[in-house]
């Protein structure tokens, strides 16, 4: 039992400190204006991989049940595309299109152009 203790307790004072530390990474940011840096700390990858990516993995299992418990009335409504994008692809693509302590996914993210040399 004191195994398991120690697991709640440590989940519990990382998801309490997660507040605290992204508080913490803005000073950085404000420094040199909003958006001056786009990659992610250290301490924005770690909560992301402890924090976020399981509660995206457990919505995308949540959502897939209540997306199959659901269907007949999605499908009378005419809805199932919408209920499955809001079920199952939206934390899917949080879960597996973004990088690690990154807010946005790779579909979302700018695509910057290439410069090609002259010939």
């Amino acid at each position: 039992m004191s195994a398991f203790k120690s697991v709640i307790t440590t989940t519990l004072v990382l998801a309490l400190a997660q507040p605290f530390a992204a508080f913490a990474a803005s000073f950085d940011t404000d420094i040199y204006g909003p958006g001056a840096s786009d990659e992610p700390t250290s301490a924005e990858m770690v909560g992301d991989a402890l924090v976020a990516r399981p509660l995206y993995a457990v919505a995308t299992v949540a959502g897939t049940a209540i997306f199959i418990a659901t269907l007949p009335f999605s499908a009378l409504g005419g809805n199932v595309d919408r209920s499955a994008s809001q079920l199952i692809v939206g934390p899917a693509r949080g879960l597996m299109t973004r990088c690690l302590g990154c807010l946005k996914t790779r579909q979302e993210m700018p695509v910057e152009a290439v410069e090609r040399p002259a010939e």
